[in-house]
């Protein structure tokens, strides 16, 4: 069971070293987490419940907990963000208080949010993704595709 356990664990670490070295900073695993969590906080509202759960099927087990922690699945969301900047600005305000330490400026945000998918697409098959991005608002459909978001 120890084993078990300890090779889900190192898939997530994995996750989070990709996403550390997409952000320019491998030693700084738990910037990666914080900014994996809030982008995993923002993205379950954006899908609908059931592309929520396609989605989390293919995650490695430890970041099935880190999508679904503190989650409450509804038929409907709450509230869709419409626009990217909009996506940007739920992003910073599910991260709380460290959002000012991680997302300085405009780029920072882009460039958490572009890591977070970057990976993802690592994780999740072709199709599960183009399903995903299928149901999104049109200027968020970016984030699905394999084109990175340009950094200014």
């Amino acid at each position: 069971m120890l084993q078990s356990f300890d090779e889900h664990a190192q898939k997530g670490n994995e996750f989070l070293q990709l996403i550390a070295f997409e952000l320019g900073d491998t030693s700084n695993k738990e910037a990666a987490e914080r900014i994996t969590r809030a982008v995993f906080r923002s993205l379950r509202e954006l899908l609908t419940l059931e592309e929520n759960f396609q989605l989390i099927a293919q995650l490695p087990l430890i970041l099935k907990g880190l999508y679904v922690e503190g989650w409450a699945p509804q038929k409907k969301n709450k509230k869709r963000s419409k626009k990217l900047d909009d996506f940007y600005l739920e992003v910073i305000k599910e991260e709380g208080a460290k959002a000012r330490k991680d997302f300085s400026t405009e780029e920072e945000i882009k460039k958490g949010v572009n890591a977070v998918f970057t990976v993802l697409r690592m994780y999740i098959s072709e199709g599960q993704m183009k399903d995903a991005k299928a149901v999104v608002p049109d200027e968020i459909k970016i984030l699905f595709s394999a084109n990175s978001i340009e950094i200014h």
